[in-house]
């Protein structure tokens, strides 16, 4: 009876369950068609004639250089302080480490604006939907967030690291070092992907566009090489002494700080005034000689004194030269009965810090203008430069040039 009912009232089941699938799938097919044309009309709002092929194309290139150049010159920097065990760096010319790194610092600053045009003329296609057409393009989307991520991730902090302020929860040079392989794999598979389209809009030209679109397209792109130039402008004094006074946006300048080269940390800070003071200091040579040996700071200083003109060379980009006084590290090490071949490690009077201790290949100590500094410009040697002795050696990191050191171990 009840039965009979409700099928007088509500219909048959069946007719109930088509008129719900009917009302659910519009509702489903509406919520997907709103989904779907509101973002497709976000890429018509950029009516600006700059978001074209070409002008991606130039700046992407600019960029590429700039991202390998920086790339290169970064791998140089970390194989000179953690060489593999075949690798023997030499220590000639004398300059080539300051110009390696500088340009690697310079390469990554003019990056900035480029990235940052480049990130402007393309984002309209990132925010396009749907977000691929084809299945090359879905795979690719993975491929673009780790160019862009990467990308951001190596300027931001390689900014911040230049700039002394280390505002990040992780030790920059290893984040920096491995993010750099993600970044240029990631660069090479893009250049692979688009190429077609550098040859078609740069290198033959077959884009054809309307002179306003030149004229326009031209003043843009010069606007960006001049933002990159006057970056690259202010701030390469740091590692060219001749533009020293146009350094303005550099955190280091050639000729300021104590006897006249920059400080990046003081004695105060490495915690060694104390024992750098100490009237009982020694320099000993121990490890694998024929005999220890141990001098005081006025026997040093009454060995045969060398002098030698060198740049400290800084990772974080500066450098700057001096004139450097002390005895030769190979008179020390032939003194004690080093083999030729050895290694030698450098160690401070610090008692941590991950730079606290040096490795000294043969090419290294054995060249005449590798010194144990004891004066600095004319003066003996300040506190914060390596008193009361310091390595100083051509070609080399200025993080290897050991302060406050103490002992030399023949390993």
């Amino acid at each position: 009876m009840i039965a009979s009912v409700a099928a007088s009232v509500l219909g048959p089941p069946r007719a109930l369950l088509r008129a719900w699938w009917r009302a659910s799938r519009r509702a489903v097919e509406g919520a997907l068609r709103r989904a779907l044309e509101v973002p497709a009309a976000v890429p018509g709002r950029f009516t600006s004639r700059l978001h074209d092929e070409r002008v991606a194309a130039w700046l992407g290139l600019a960029l590429g250089v700039c991202v390998l150049t920086a790339f290169a010159t970064g791998l140089f920097s970390h194989f000179m302080q953690h060489p593999p065990g075949w690798a023997r760096w030499p220590s000639r010319p004398v300059n080539l480490y300051r110009v390696t790194q500088g340009l690697h610092v310079m390469c990554g600053l003019a990056a900035v604006p480029l990235l940052l045009a480049k990130l402007w003329t393309v984002y309209p296609r990132l925010l396009r939907w749907p977000p691929a057409r084809s299945v090359a393009e879905a795979a690719g989307r993975p491929l673009v967030l780790l160019l862009v991520g990467g990308a951001l991730f190596q300027l931001v902090t390689g900014v911040l690291n230049i700039s002394y302020w280390y505002a990040f929860p992780f030790f920059f040079t290893t984040a920096h070092y491995w993010t750099a392989y993600v970044l240029v794999g990631a660069l090479l598979i893009h250049v692979a992907n688009e190429w077609h389209k550098v040859r078609r809009t740069v290198l033959t030209g077959a884009v054809m566009t309307g002179p306003g679109d030149a004229a326009g397209r031209r003043g843009f792109l010069l606007g960006v090489a001049a933002a990159s130039g006057v970056i690259v402008a202010t701030t390469v004094g740091e590692a060219f002494s001749p533009l020293a006074r146009l350094a303005v946006l550099a955190p280091r300048r050639p000729g300021v700080g104590s006897q006249g080269l920059p400080v990046n940390k003081s004695a105060a800070g490495a915690g060694v005034g104390a024992a750098a003071r100490d009237p009982g200091f020694r320099l000993t040579v121990t490890g694998r000689v024929t005999r220890e040996l141990a001098w005081s700071l006025p026997e040093l200083r009454a060995l045969p004194s060398h002098a030698a003109r060198l740049p400290i060379a800084c990772v974080e980009g500066w450098s700057a030269e001096a004139v450097w006084e002390g005895v030769r590290l190979r008179d020390v090490l032939e003194a004690a009965g080093a083999d030729g071949g050895a290694r030698v490690r450098v160690e401070s009077l610090e008692r941590g810090g991950r730079y606290r201790t040096s490795l000294v290949d043969p090419p290294h100590w054995r060249d005449p203008l590798t010194l144990l500094a004891l004066r600095l410009n004319g003066e003996p040697l300040d506190l914060d430069h390596g008193y009361p002795c310091r390595l100083i050696a051509p070609d080399r990191p200025g993080v290897m040039q050991t302060k406050w050191v103490h002992r030399l171990v023949v390993l």
